[in-house]
């Protein structure tokens, strides 16, 4: 039985900063919610970008999707990476409950990381709800590794060195596309993803959390109720992103929908992964039982916990002290992958 019920007491750094946060607007459409999200995003971004413009080269791509629309994605090298020899790639998706989020709110977090690793970054813009529903942005995240593979020399990448990552609902994508690349479902033709970088994953659907409590012995322990009321991302508030996909009768046996529901065997010779966690998010210990699954499956995994802080708290509030950590553990978690660690079998939780 679980309990990771100790990591959900909000920290003093958290408490603090908060109390001087904003005042949410309520009573917004859900497009008006959006516009402003995004609005305030891109503000956080053009403001971090100002140390880091000169430091990359930024390209503009188009993404052609099986259904005849486009996507946009941006691409990010270092200024002083080496240009004579292919680059590995780090595929990004952003966070926004699949329904915010722009080319230009990521730029900081994807030029930080093109600086910082001396990988190329691409940054690919799924499409949003309410517009675009279920399967929409898992689609694109398929045509997307596809058009990477597929132009890999033009952005000077190597293609044997690719790794895939996201935040929130971008990490949900990729953990999804991972696992269907891996059983052979998704790009079967196309070289082995080399690590996944998942950043607070949801993992399971909203309505299939049946088999997942069953392994608390108490379930109010269980994070989806004891951080029912969570700040930035509630149950309710999780329950308004998800119906916005508009998925008709989830399974829990869907692992596309599912992908921490996936057993040991089925996630066996996964690409070594780094999954992070915050302890007062309501996802908080579907993210951790996920990483203990591969951990005892022989994938090398690096799990880190941020205890007391909320869901996507760096991206909310960069003042945070643990923000600093967080970038810490994107960047040197992308190199980890890279270097072919080696599985230790254990799971271990680093809260520091």
């Amino acid at each position: 039985m679980c309990d990771f019920s100790e990591y959900g007491v909000p920290s003093e750094n958290w408490l603090e900063v908060s109390s001087k946060a904003p005042t949410p607007q309520l009573n917004l459409s859900i497009i008006e919610s959006r516009t402003l999200a995004n609005k305030q995003r891109e503000k956080l971004a053009a403001e971090q970008m100002k140390p880091l413009a000169s430091l990359v080269r930024m390209r503009d791509h188009t993404i052609p999707t099986r259904d005849e629309s486009n996507l946009l994605a941006r691409s990010y090298r270092s200024v002083d990476s080496d240009t004579t020899q292919p680059l590995p790639v780090f595929m990004y998706f952003h966070g926004g409950g699949f329904l915010s989020g722009t080319i230009a709110s990521e730029d900081a977090v994807c030029s930080r990381i093109a600086v910082n690793t001396k990988v190329v970054v691409l940054n690919v813009c799924y499409r949003h709800t309410p517009e675009h529903t279920y399967p929409t942005a898992w689609n694109d995240t398929h045509d997307s590794f596809e058009w990477l593979h597929s132009h890999i020399e033009d952005i000077g990448g190597d293609p044997q060195q690719v790794v895939v990552g996201g935040i929130s609902a971008g990490a949900q994508l990729v953990a999804s596309f991972v696992l269907q690349r891996h059983l052979d479902r998704l790009s079967a033709s196309r070289p082995p993803i080399a690590g996944q970088i998942l950043m607070v994953p949801p993992l399971i659907n909203i309505d299939c959390y049946g088999p997942i409590t069953q392994k608390f012995k108490d379930p109010t322990r269980f994070s989806i109720n004891q951080n029912r009321d969570a700040p930035i991302v509630s149950m309710a508030t999780f329950r308004a992103y998800t119906d916005l996909l508009k998925i008709d009768n989830p399974d829990e046996n869907d692992l596309r929908l599912n992908p921490g529901y996936a057993s040991s065997s089925q996630v066996a010779g996964f690409p070594p992964t780094v999954c992070a966690v915050a302890g007062l998010d309501l996802l908080r210990d579907e993210g951790l039982l996920y990483a203990k699954t591969l951990a005892e499956a022989g994938v090398p995994t690096d799990v880190h916990m941020f205890p007391g802080l909320p869901h996507s708290f760096a991206t909310v509030f960069p003042a945070l002290s643990e923000t600093k950590r967080w970038n810490k553990v994107m960047d040197e978690g992308i190199l980890w992958t890279l270097s072919k660690p080696t599985a230790t079998g254990v799971f271990e939780i680093k809260t520091e």
